[in-house]
């Protein structure tokens, strides 16, 4: 079957199963076809350090949602450290909103001022990354290792609501050639969660994963208070040398500045 023959309908309808096994073997059955062998073979070779993934790959735009952004993108910081070996002013983790069907240009945080509530546009908060095709593998596995072995999120009893849920945006989505790369990664730390073909919108189930198409539902980044903030739980506390990242990279430039409110009151002050 050729890649152009698969619609969106299609896949939906492959993916609208009862059985959690079913679903997953479903979606495998599905990447099978649209991807096909030789999409895969270009992504065996793999450069022989983090410097040449660097030097020798052009970046790709991904995004990961699981629940409170802050905690996720301190995970992410730390893995692109390990894994590419950046330094402080080369890490592309941002905190951000992605996923709804609205096209509106302005996504913000809730305000009182009401301008682009995120939640309102059916946004979910995501940690978008700029990284070499030959680590997706590895950032895939990162994300999964967020999740305990039932599939619940770290904030899964706390955080909950269509703002919360799981979420992975790919360039193609299902159709990417990297997401055979996903369901290999899930497989790998325990086959935790189910996937679904993101439709915008969608609702927060415990366990599934929305696979988004980057194109098509593109990132948004957040708020400067909301960049390298302190994790969710109370004692979840970062040093000042992650947290002071923010105003660092928006002195410097390379922190992509947003047009919302500067806080829920746009005080600018404590996330007011």
């Amino acid at each position: 079957i050729a890649l152009h023959t698969l619609t969106q309908n299609d896949m939906c309808e492959a993916l609208n199963v009862h059985r959690a096994s079913s679903r997953r073997q479903a979606f495998r059955d599905m990447l099978a076809i649209t991807t096909g062998t030789t999409a895969a073979a270009t992504l065996t070779s793999s450069p022989p350090s983090a410097m040449a993934k660097e030097a020798e790959e052009d970046l790709m735009s991904v995004y990961f949602g699981c629940g409170c952004f802050w905690h996720v993108q301190h995970e992410f910081v730390q893995a692109e450290r390990r894994i590419l070996k950046r330094e402080d002013m080369s890490l592309t983790a941002r905190a951000g909103y992605a996923g709804g069907k609205a096209t509106d240009s302005t996504v913000c945080y809730h305000n009182a001022l009401n301008i682009g509530d995120y939640g309102s546009l059916g946004h979910a908060e995501v940690v978008a990354l700029r990284i070499p095709p030959s680590s997706f593998e590895e950032f895939a596995t990162e994300y999964f290792k967020l999740f305990d072995d039932k599939g619940n999120r770290p904030d899964q009893f706390g955080d909950r609501g269509s703002e919360y849920r799981n979420l992975i945006g790919l360039p193609g989505g299902v159709k990417s050639p990297y997401a055979k790369q996903l369901v290999s990664a899930s497989m790998a730390v325990g086959d935790k969660l189910d996937f679904a073909v993101g439709k915008g919108n969608d609702k927060d189930l415990r366990a599934v994963a929305f696979v988004m198409d980057t194109e098509t539902y593109p990132f948004y980044v957040a708020e400067q208070y909301h960049q390298f903030h302190d994790g969710f739980n109370l004692n979840e506390n970062y040093p000042n040398s992650y947290n002071s990242l923010a105003s660092k990279m928006a002195n410097s430039g390379s922190l992509q500045k947003s047009v919302c409110p500067n806080g829920a009151l746009g005080i600018g002050v404590g996330g007011l």
